[in-house]
């Protein structure tokens, strides 16, 4: 079945009512803790999506919620070594931080909560690389841009394709914030960084190759550096816009200015960086 020929709502509710039957059966408390939190995040889903389709007002969101953070505290109460139990309260935290708008003024105190249950899920299992992943958005939302490269290198480690497109991600949006602040030099820092990582087709949703083309030829007037760019780019199937191509055909190697050209393309404009 399609997206598009089901309701997620009601597949949420479906899930509340099959955790419901799980917790009723269940034989051990790692099984009650288990069903406990698949009751909690389906409470959450149900909670959101209904909320965001406006078949629920704030009352009635935030009371489903609050029944969402019940089960999962029964969950971590029976089962408080489990990674998992903590991970699953983190994502019904970030779930409210960071995809429901129009309930709180700020959001602050729910990527605070999401954070720590993240946190306390590492802690118990330094493998579970979604919770590396999981506070690493957290981070990188909440400004803490040290932070999220830490966890997104964990991650890294444990995910290689999934951590490596978050740095480069991340690396790229940082970029586009010194960019966007004209200080081109840092830009180029971080921009390069973000290309060492990108590969074609891994989604990244921030392109550093035209900014960083932009900086090298326009801001910058490096040249060498461009060419050397536009090169990388091409050898690893990423296209460079036509017009920083024909600027550098213009100049003779070796050649530079410190007069700053055109802005990048819309394409390479920068980006917030709590866009996710």
């Amino acid at each position: 079945m399609t997206c598009t020929a089901c309701d997620m709502v009601d597949s949420y509710q479906r899930q509340i009512d099959r955790a419901s039957r799980a917790i009723e059966h269940a034989g051990t408390d790692a099984a009650r803790a288990a069903a406990y939190a698949d009751r909690g995040r389906g409470r959450s889903d149900f909670a959101r999506l209904s909320f965001l389709r406006r078949k629920i007002d704030r009352d009635e969101y935030i009371r489903i919620f609050t029944l969402a953070v019940a089960d999962h505290d029964r969950a971590v109460a029976l089962a408080g070594d489990d990674a998992q139990t903590y991970f699953a309260r983190g994502l019904t935290y970030y779930d409210r931080a960071a995809q429901v708008d129009g309930v709180d003024p700020d959001h602050t105190p729910w990527f605070d909560a999401a954070r720590e249950n993240f946190t306390a899920a590492v802690a118990r299992d330094g493998s579970h690389a979604l919770a590396f992943d999981y506070r690493g958005l957290v981070n990188e939302q909440t400004g803490r841009f040290d932070e999220a490269v830490d966890d997104y290198t964990h991650e890294m480690a444990l995910d290689p394709r999934l951590g490596k497109l978050r740095l480069a991600d991340l690396h790229c949006t940082r970029g586009q914030v010194h960019l966007r602040d004209k200080e081109f030099d840092l830009a180029a820092v971080e921009l390069e960084k973000s290309v060492a990582l990108a590969s074609l087709g891994d989604g990244c949703s921030c392109d550093p190759y035209n900014s960083l083309a932009y900086v090298y030829i326009d801001a910058l007037g490096q040249y060498d550096k461009g060419r050397d760019l536009v090169r990388r780019a091409l050898g690893s199937g990423h296209p460079i816009a036509p017009e920083y191509m024909a600027r550098l055909d213009q100049q003779p190697s070796g050649a530079a200015t410190t007069a700053a050209g055109s802005p990048p393309p819309a394409s390479a404009s920068p980006r917030s960086a709590a866009s996710r």
